[in-house]
């Protein structure tokens, strides 16, 4: 199957699976409001309201999707794919206003209370909708993991969220019906609160997507095993990538080589390469950089050695790599990366510097400081 028939299909399910959401919440929304307005139940009706917000939320993926799945053009060469993130954003945006909504509405009940009236009918509704909202969130949930959608994934977490919301108007009305204690207001002040919470939760997940997050351990490992299973590959480093949507990809990646190959080899194998993570990866990688191993100087190896050994005895150093001895020009030549967690760089830099230039005064060093970009 085609990238492009892969895309239409992944498209066409969150395209269905959102429309399936808007039917129900509809459905559900209607019944409750009325339940709720018949049954005078704050609780009910600020349910019917986050099951209006559900169905708006669905659209709001829809649309997105649509949008997301368009071509690329001129002014967005690498497509449309981001336009999910804003769509995941807005369904937060909307969670967190109906949150904050609801809880001003129960509020103003708390202050001025008025008593339910709830009868086997009201009940009877109010358990199919948790029924309901229990399946329809694990559906969503689970079809938004398999094709990668946070909106999704968002919109079913949400209704699994619903499902609890509505238990809890069960257990509040069935509190007041055996002992008299009206517990709407506050419930619906527990029920705003929860909405509240889980919206500013959605919204700061898709905020730091947008933000760029770092890629997931597994698959740049998966990445890299499969750039350093060319026989010519030394090992792979500061792998970068850039996501433009849930499965584009775009990055870049420097790999070790023997000092020794041509340049017309060394375009074979990087060619090679980009075929080859693009096929199993689906990840672009529209640069690979080139580090060149000493294989003519015998003394180069115990040299690095040497200065891996001063590298990596400092505790925030993570790695090194590229290392490459000139002699000519009497030059060592490496990168380094240091861990997020190390408060001053440039201080670890000059320490280990100072270190390797007394054991090797009559060289210039060059050490180039890494990013932890990837594991």
């Amino acid at each position: 199957m085609s990238q492009e028939n892969t895309e239409q299909s992944r498209d066409s399910v969150i395209v269905r699976t959102s429309i399936i959401g808007i039917v129900a919440n509809v459905f559900l929304a209607t019944f409750k409001a009325v339940v709720g307005v018949l049954s005078n139940s704050i609780a009910i009706v600020l349910d019917a309201v986050n099951n209006l917000s559900d169905a708006m939320s669905s659209v709001i993926t829809i649309v997105g999707t649509k949008l997301a799945g368009r071509k690329p053009d001129r002014k967005h060469p690498l497509g449309y794919g981001r336009l999910e993130y804003l769509s995941a954003t807005i369904i937060s945006v909307i969670v967190l206003y109906a949150g904050v909504t609801s809880f001003v509405e129960s509020v103003k009940k708390i202050l001025s209370p008025e008593k339910a009236d709830y009868s086997t009918v009201t009940l009877v509704i109010v358990a199919a909708a948790v029924v309901v909202k229990i399946i329809l969130g694990r559906y969503v949930k689970s079809v938004g993991k398999k094709v990668n959608s946070d909106a999704l994934i968002a919109s079913g977490t949400d209704a699994t969220l619903d499902s609890i919301i509505s238990a809890s108007t069960l257990v509040a009305a069935a509190i007041y019906m055996t002992s008299g204690i009206s517990l709407e207001a506050w419930l619906g002040a527990i029920i705003s609160i929860v909405i509240i919470k889980s919206g500013i939760e959605m919204l700061k997940d898709t905020v730091s997507q947008i933000l760029g997050e770092r890629a997931d351990a597994s698959f740049t490992k998966a990445i890299k095993a499969t750039i350093a299973s060319f026989p010519e590959v030394n090992g792979a480093y500061d792998l970068v990538l850039h996501a433009y949507g849930p499965d584009t990809y775009v990055g870049s990646v420097h790999i070790e080589i023997p000092d020794t190959m041509t340049a017309g080899e060394i375009d074979r194998l990087t060619r090679n390469i980009r075929r080859e993570v693009y096929k199993k990866h689906k990840v672009m990688l529209e640069g690979v950089s080139v580090y060149s191993i000493n294989t003519k100087d015998d003394n180069a190896h115990a040299m690095m050695e040497t200065c891996r050994n001063i590298v990596l005895s400092h505790e925030y150093v993570l790695q090194m790599h590229g290392f490459y001895v000139d002699e000519e020009l009497k030059n060592i030549t490496f990168d380094m990366v240091i861990s997020f967690k190390a408060n001053n760089k440039e201080e670890i830099l000059k320490e280990i510097s100072d270190k390797i230039r007394e054991v090797y005064p009559n060289y210039k060093l060059y050490i180039a400081l890494d990013a932890d970009f990837s594991d």
